[in-house]
């Protein structure tokens, strides 16, 4: 739409344009409103159809919109994250296991872990969980338990899981996400994630506690709306501003391109890596984008997380 108002001549209606491009005259408003929203176009007067922007100022004022954007989700989610401290605090310092709220207690490692468990298997249309550590330790090594959210996959549920960074330290974890993502779970990685939590069905959410190693430590299994209705976006959130990382496969690797991703890895510049290699910078940005095609990533951070999870960056 905005490539054809650039090149002009603009029809005089919406009815005209949208038989100029072979579409509904419905979707043709909707993508004029978005235009008209992200500042791409702009009202002229007399003329029925806006005038575009030069693509200069209106990558411009995209930015900006975006900008905004993340502005605002930050802000929302700063705002469910206390949300939730707020009702964990609450209801655990009642002592009660059960009340009319829909808010559930579960005490002790082995009931936590029990009830997450049936949580999951009970799924019959979405899983969604935030990992982060401090995980409770099934071996010395402090390996994070783990849940079976295959089995939701294979019964034709969704399963979308956030794990943070930080997690991805402990022994075998990387390899155990590489599995799971080849069986179809969806996994993204974030940064300092605001909780942990298993949602399902987007109905009923169990809230692990902080200190999983906590034999004493208590969690939360709400199902009332009114809660869900925090915690269901306060996942959303965090998945949108979470990086994809694909499932992934045995995929063989040169050595050159290894140095290329070690050194992209460690900050380098185009140039600085032509330097390095000996070679043209045109030739090591075809390589990188060659690269980042089969690490099917968007952005060279992706490439990175893709790189590390295949175990592409040690030898």
């Amino acid at each position: 739409m905005y490539e054809a108002l650039l090149a002009g001549p603009v029809p005089g209606s919406r009815s005209a344009l949208a038989g100029v491009l072979g579409l509904p005259v419905h979707r043709v408003a909707d993508a004029l409103d978005r235009l008209d929203e992200r500042g791409f176009t702009q009202r002229s007067p007399g003329h029925a159809l806006p005038g575009a922007v030069p693509p200069a100022t209106a990558l411009r004022n995209l930015i900006h919109f975006r900008q905004a954007e993340l502005l605002r989700r930050s802000a929302e989610l700063e705002e469910l994250t206390g949300s939730v401290d707020r009702m964990a605090a609450r209801f655990l310092s009642t002592g009660r296991a059960t009340n009319a709220a829909g808010i559930e207690t579960v005490r002790g490692r082995a009931a936590i872990g029990e009830r997450a468990a049936q949580l999951v298997q009970s799924a019959t249309e979405d899983v969604a969980l935030l990992d982060r550590p401090p995980y409770a330790a099934s071996e010395p090594g402090g390996t994070p338990t783990g849940l079976d959210v295959v089995d939701p996959v294979r019964r034709g549920a969704r399963v979308r899981v956030v794990v943070d960074r930080e997690g991805l330290g402990y022994q075998g974890r990387t390899r155990g996400l590489v599995d799971l993502s080849a069986q179809g779970v969806r996994i993204r990685l974030g940064t300092r994630l605001p909780t942990k939590l298993i949602t399902v069905d987007r109905r009923i959410t169990l809230l692990p506690p902080t200190d999983a190693a906590d034999p004493t430590a208590a969690a939360l299994v709400i199902s009332d709306a009114l809660l869900g209705n925090a915690l269901v976006p306060l996942f959303d959130a965090v998945w949108e501003r979470a990086a994809p990382i694909g499932a992934v496969a045995d995929d063989e690797i040169t050595e050159e391109e290894r140095e290329i991703l070690a050194l992209l890895a460690s900050g380098l510049k185009d140039q600085a890596i032509a330097r390095r290699l000996d070679v043209h910078v045109h030739t090591v940005r075809r390589r990188i984008t060659r690269l980042m095609t089969a690490l099917n990533a968007e952005t060279r951070f992706q490439a990175g997380v893709q790189a590390s999870l295949r175990g592409w960056l040690t030898p």
